[in-house]
Protein backbone atom coordinates (compact mmCIF):
# COMPACT_ATOMS: atom_id res chain seq x y z
CA UNK A 1 0.00 0.00 0.00
CA UNK A 2 1.37 3.74 -1.18
CA UNK A 3 0.99 6.85 0.48
CA UNK A 4 1.36 10.01 -1.33
CA UNK A 5 2.37 11.92 1.83
CA UNK A 6 6.36 11.98 1.18
CA UNK A 7 7.86 10.31 3.93
CA UNK A 8 10.21 12.45 6.66
CA UNK A 9 14.04 11.59 6.54
CA UNK A 10 15.08 11.35 10.17
CA UNK A 11 17.83 14.08 10.81
CA UNK A 12 21.46 13.09 10.69
CA UNK A 13 23.66 12.34 13.90
CA UNK A 14 25.73 16.00 12.85
CA UNK A 15 22.99 18.02 12.57
CA UNK A 16 20.91 16.72 15.68
CA UNK A 17 24.30 17.43 17.82
CA UNK A 18 24.46 21.06 16.02
CA UNK A 19 20.91 21.79 17.38
CA UNK A 20 22.20 20.49 20.73
CA UNK A 21 24.87 22.35 20.77
CA UNK A 22 23.48 25.52 19.77
CA UNK A 23 20.07 25.08 22.67
CA UNK A 24 23.08 24.50 25.22
CA UNK A 25 24.91 27.84 24.28
CA UNK A 26 21.44 29.63 24.11
CA UNK A 27 20.63 28.60 27.98
CA UNK A 28 24.04 29.53 28.83
CA UNK A 29 23.87 32.76 27.70
CA UNK A 30 20.41 33.32 29.52
CA UNK A 31 21.85 32.24 32.50
CA UNK A 32 24.83 34.58 32.05
CA UNK A 33 22.37 37.57 31.45
CA UNK A 34 20.17 36.84 34.43
CA UNK A 35 23.23 36.28 36.88
CA UNK A 36 24.48 39.58 35.53
CA UNK A 37 21.53 41.06 35.88
CA UNK A 38 20.23 39.93 39.49
CA UNK A 39 23.97 38.79 41.32
CA UNK A 40 23.80 41.46 44.46
CA UNK A 41 27.16 43.44 43.98
CA UNK A 42 28.10 42.68 40.55
CA UNK A 43 26.39 46.06 39.10
CA UNK A 44 28.12 47.80 41.79
CA UNK A 45 31.34 46.63 41.31
CA UNK A 46 31.26 48.27 37.97
CA UNK A 47 30.05 51.64 39.42
CA UNK A 48 33.00 54.18 40.22
CA UNK A 49 32.33 54.17 44.08
CA UNK A 50 31.68 57.62 45.82
CA UNK A 51 34.62 59.47 47.35
CA UNK A 52 33.53 57.97 51.29
CA UNK A 53 33.03 54.75 49.76
CA UNK A 54 36.24 54.95 48.15
CA UNK A 55 37.48 56.02 51.69
CA UNK A 56 35.69 53.31 53.36
CA UNK A 57 36.91 50.42 50.72
CA UNK A 58 40.78 51.75 52.27
CA UNK A 59 39.66 51.08 55.51
CA UNK A 60 38.29 47.82 54.24
CA UNK A 61 41.41 46.38 52.64
CA UNK A 62 43.27 47.66 55.33
CA UNK A 63 41.23 45.80 58.25
CA UNK A 64 38.56 43.63 56.97
CA UNK A 65 40.20 41.97 53.18
CA UNK A 66 42.03 38.78 55.32
CA UNK A 67 38.52 37.63 56.70
CA UNK A 68 35.50 39.32 54.22
CA UNK A 69 37.91 38.49 51.12
CA UNK A 70 38.72 40.85 48.51
CA UNK A 71 35.22 41.60 47.22
CA UNK A 72 33.69 41.12 50.58
CA UNK A 73 32.40 37.35 49.36
CA UNK A 74 33.65 35.93 52.82
CA UNK A 75 36.06 33.28 53.49
CA UNK A 76 35.46 29.66 54.83
CA UNK A 77 35.94 29.70 58.30
CA UNK A 78 37.26 32.83 58.67
CA UNK A 79 34.47 35.46 58.14
CA UNK A 80 31.19 35.83 56.37
CA UNK A 81 30.22 37.08 53.11
CA UNK A 82 29.05 40.57 53.70
CA UNK A 83 27.29 40.73 49.84
CA UNK A 84 23.68 42.35 50.81
CA UNK A 85 24.20 42.82 54.60
CA UNK A 86 24.19 46.62 54.42
CA UNK A 87 25.01 49.82 56.18
CA UNK A 88 22.88 48.34 59.33
CA UNK A 89 25.49 45.51 59.83
CA UNK A 90 28.55 47.76 59.68
CA UNK A 91 26.48 50.06 62.30
CA UNK A 92 26.24 47.46 64.86
CA UNK A 93 29.34 45.69 64.42
CA UNK A 94 31.82 47.96 64.41
CA UNK A 95 30.60 50.58 66.91
CA UNK A 96 29.85 47.99 69.59
CA UNK A 97 33.79 46.90 69.16
CA UNK A 98 32.61 43.15 68.20
CA UNK A 99 34.49 43.42 64.48
CA UNK A 100 37.27 43.26 64.04
CA UNK A 101 36.92 40.13 66.01
CA UNK A 102 38.94 39.18 68.37
CA UNK A 103 39.41 35.40 68.18
CA UNK A 104 36.79 32.49 66.84
CA UNK A 105 34.15 31.79 69.19
CA UNK A 106 29.96 30.70 69.34
CA UNK A 107 29.73 34.55 70.59
CA UNK A 108 31.10 37.70 68.89
CA UNK A 109 31.84 39.85 72.52
CA UNK A 110 31.36 43.68 73.00
CA UNK A 111 34.16 45.40 73.59
CA UNK A 112 35.81 48.88 73.15
CA UNK A 113 35.99 50.14 69.23
CA UNK A 114 39.00 49.87 67.50
CA UNK A 115 38.12 54.25 66.73
CA UNK A 116 36.80 56.54 69.08
CA UNK A 117 35.06 59.79 68.83
CA UNK A 118 34.87 61.78 65.21
CA UNK A 119 37.21 59.20 64.23
CA UNK A 120 34.99 55.96 64.79
CA UNK A 121 32.01 58.09 63.23
CA UNK A 122 34.00 59.11 59.76
CA UNK A 123 35.12 55.77 59.80
CA UNK A 124 31.37 54.00 60.13
CA UNK A 125 30.08 55.83 57.99
CA UNK A 126 33.32 55.39 55.03
CA UNK A 127 32.82 51.45 55.51
CA UNK A 128 29.36 51.67 55.72
CA UNK A 129 29.15 53.50 52.26
CA UNK A 130 31.66 50.86 50.93
CA UNK A 131 29.46 47.96 52.26
CA UNK A 132 26.57 49.69 51.25
CA UNK A 133 27.44 50.31 47.40
CA UNK A 134 29.23 46.86 47.23
CA UNK A 135 26.06 45.13 47.46
CA UNK A 136 23.36 46.50 48.63
CA UNK A 137 21.45 45.55 51.93
CA UNK A 138 18.99 47.50 55.20
CA UNK A 139 19.80 51.34 55.27
CA UNK A 140 20.17 53.01 58.83
CA UNK A 141 17.87 55.95 59.12
CA UNK A 142 19.55 59.37 59.82
CA UNK A 143 20.46 61.10 63.19
CA UNK A 144 21.27 59.44 66.63
CA UNK A 145 18.10 60.16 68.39
CA UNK A 146 15.61 57.30 66.98
CA UNK A 147 13.70 56.68 69.72
CA UNK A 148 9.60 57.38 69.77
CA UNK A 149 8.26 60.84 71.46
CA UNK A 150 5.55 60.44 73.61
CA UNK A 151 3.55 59.42 76.72
CA UNK A 152 1.99 56.05 75.01
CA UNK A 153 5.20 54.98 73.03
CA UNK A 154 7.18 53.30 76.40
CA UNK A 155 4.06 51.39 77.10
CA UNK A 156 3.56 50.27 73.10
CA UNK A 157 7.29 49.89 73.01
CA UNK A 158 7.03 47.58 76.21
CA UNK A 159 4.35 45.35 75.01
CA UNK A 160 6.48 44.61 71.22
CA UNK A 161 9.87 44.34 73.29
CA UNK A 162 7.89 41.69 75.59
CA UNK A 163 6.36 39.89 72.16
CA UNK A 164 9.55 40.03 70.61
CA UNK A 165 12.89 40.29 72.54
CA UNK A 166 12.09 39.63 76.25
CA UNK A 167 12.34 35.74 75.56
CA UNK A 168 16.05 36.36 74.75
CA UNK A 169 17.01 39.59 76.51
CA UNK A 170 15.15 38.88 79.27
CA UNK A 171 12.38 41.51 80.61
CA UNK A 172 14.73 43.98 81.98
CA UNK A 173 16.92 43.76 78.92
CA UNK A 174 19.55 42.02 81.15
CA UNK A 175 20.68 39.31 78.82
CA UNK A 176 20.46 35.54 78.71
CA UNK A 177 22.04 32.51 77.96
CA UNK A 178 21.14 30.62 74.36
CA UNK A 179 22.02 27.32 73.01
CA UNK A 180 25.69 26.47 71.82
CA UNK A 181 27.59 28.75 73.99
CA UNK A 182 26.03 31.87 72.72
CA UNK A 183 24.03 34.44 74.37
CA UNK A 184 21.96 37.22 74.04
CA UNK A 185 23.66 40.46 75.49
CA UNK A 186 22.52 43.06 78.10
CA UNK A 187 21.13 46.10 76.14
CA UNK A 188 22.36 48.25 79.31
CA UNK A 189 24.94 49.70 77.07
CA UNK A 190 22.94 50.11 73.66
CA UNK A 191 22.77 53.05 71.60
CA UNK A 192 18.78 54.14 69.85
CA UNK A 193 20.94 53.52 66.68
CA UNK A 194 22.85 49.85 67.93
CA UNK A 195 19.50 48.92 68.93
CA UNK A 196 17.87 49.87 65.30
CA UNK A 197 20.76 48.35 63.60
CA UNK A 198 20.60 44.95 65.19
CA UNK A 199 16.79 44.38 64.49
CA UNK A 200 17.56 45.39 60.99
CA UNK A 201 20.96 43.37 60.42
CA UNK A 202 19.66 40.55 62.71
CA UNK A 203 23.26 39.91 64.38
CA UNK A 204 24.74 36.34 64.82
CA UNK A 205 21.50 34.39 66.57
CA UNK A 206 19.26 37.69 66.66
CA UNK A 207 16.60 37.46 63.96
CA UNK A 208 16.00 40.04 61.15
CA UNK A 209 12.75 42.76 62.11
CA UNK A 210 12.69 44.13 58.85
CA UNK A 211 9.90 46.88 58.04
CA UNK A 212 7.22 43.79 57.23
CA UNK A 213 7.58 42.43 60.47
CA UNK A 214 8.45 45.99 62.90
CA UNK A 215 7.66 49.30 61.10
CA UNK A 216 10.07 51.86 61.32
CA UNK A 217 7.70 53.77 64.17
CA UNK A 218 7.63 50.55 65.76
CA UNK A 219 11.07 50.31 66.01
CA UNK A 220 11.39 53.53 67.21
CA UNK A 221 8.90 52.40 70.24
CA UNK A 222 10.86 49.51 71.30
CA UNK A 223 14.20 51.91 71.59
CA UNK A 224 11.99 54.35 73.52
CA UNK A 225 10.88 51.37 75.93
CA UNK A 226 14.62 49.92 76.35
CA UNK A 227 15.60 53.74 76.86
CA UNK A 228 13.43 53.99 79.80
CA UNK A 229 15.08 50.47 81.09
CA UNK A 230 18.08 52.22 80.96
CA UNK A 231 17.29 54.94 82.57
CA UNK A 232 14.58 54.34 85.67
CA UNK A 233 16.54 51.76 86.89
CA UNK A 234 14.72 48.27 88.08
CA UNK A 235 11.34 47.87 86.96
CA UNK A 236 9.12 47.49 89.99
CA UNK A 237 11.53 46.10 92.26
CA UNK A 238 13.75 47.57 94.99
CA UNK A 239 16.70 45.53 95.66
CA UNK A 240 18.16 44.65 92.23
CA UNK A 241 17.11 41.42 92.44
CA UNK A 242 18.69 40.45 89.50
CA UNK A 243 16.62 43.33 87.65
CA UNK A 244 13.56 40.44 87.00
CA UNK A 245 11.11 42.99 88.71
CA UNK A 246 8.66 42.04 92.09
CA UNK A 247 8.51 38.64 91.24
CA UNK A 248 12.16 37.82 92.10
CA UNK A 249 11.60 40.21 95.55
CA UNK A 250 8.14 37.93 96.74
CA UNK A 251 10.26 35.08 96.26
CA UNK A 252 12.94 36.45 98.38
CA UNK A 253 11.06 38.00 100.62
CA UNK A 254 8.96 34.50 100.93
CA UNK A 255 11.79 32.30 101.61
CA UNK A 256 13.16 34.69 104.11
CA UNK A 257 9.99 35.19 105.96
CA UNK A 258 9.68 31.09 106.72
CA UNK A 259 13.25 31.07 107.41
CA UNK A 260 12.73 34.28 109.98
CA UNK A 261 9.13 32.26 111.02
CA UNK A 262 10.83 28.65 112.01
CA UNK A 263 13.70 30.58 113.55
CA UNK A 264 10.74 32.61 115.85
CA UNK A 265 8.69 29.24 116.50
CA UNK A 266 11.93 27.45 117.31
CA UNK A 267 13.29 30.30 120.04
CA UNK A 268 8.98 30.41 121.33
CA UNK A 269 9.11 26.82 122.21
CA UNK A 270 12.50 26.71 123.49
CA UNK A 271 11.60 29.55 125.98
CA UNK A 272 8.10 27.76 126.85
Amino acid sequence: MTSDTPSRRPRSRGRRRLGGTVRLLGALALVGFLYTAFAPGLSAQDRPLSPTAAEGQALFENSCITCHGANGQGEEGRGPSLIGVGEAAVEFQVSTGRMPLARQGAQAERKPPVWAGEELERNIAALSAYIQELGGGPQMPSGTDLAAAGGDAVARGGELYRINCSSCHAYSGGGGALSNGSGAPSLAEATDRQIYAAMLSGPQNMPVFGDNQLTPEEKAQVIAFVRHLQEDGDPGGLFNLGRFGPATEGVAIFLVGMVAMVFAALWIAGKS
